[in-house]
């Protein structure tokens, strides 16, 4: 099995924004420590500021949300999407980008985390 983690604020607003924003579902919570959520064959594990993964480093450092590492979420329309989500205030990055593989676009879970939306050319 393969997971992929995010350090999340808050774990009930992260459940609640990958599963009605972005169709994921709820497989585990373990209070407001940490959840697993999946879509298809991917597992996302939200670790809460409480958990394990956000204790500090042995040289003082605190993990914390954000950066620039993401997974890429495949999506078939993706204007709409981007439309949908900003009616619900999600945070973009940037705007849609278009390439030779496809279009993207950076938005943020409410952690800042990033998420990848790519719609791959026709």
């Amino acid at each position: 099995m393969i997971a992929f983690r995010y350090l999340v604020n808050d774990v009930d607003k992260s459940i609640a924004f990958y599963t009605e924003l972005l169709g994921f579902q709820l497989e585990q919570q373990f209070g407001p420590a940490m959840a697993i959520v999946s879509k298809g064959g991917f597992k996302l594990w939200l670790a809460g500021p409480i958990s394990s993964a956000a204790q500090p480093m042995p040289d003082g450092s605190q993990p914390e949300p954000g950066g620039w590492s993401r997974f890429v979420l495949q999506v078939s329309e993706l204007s709409s999407l981007v439309e949908q989500l900003k009616a619900k205030d999600v945070r973009f990055r940037n705007k849609i980008v278009t390439g030779p593989g496809g279009s993207q676009v950076l938005c943020e879970d409410p952690s800042g985390n990033p998420i990848e939306l790519f719609q791959p050319a026709v």
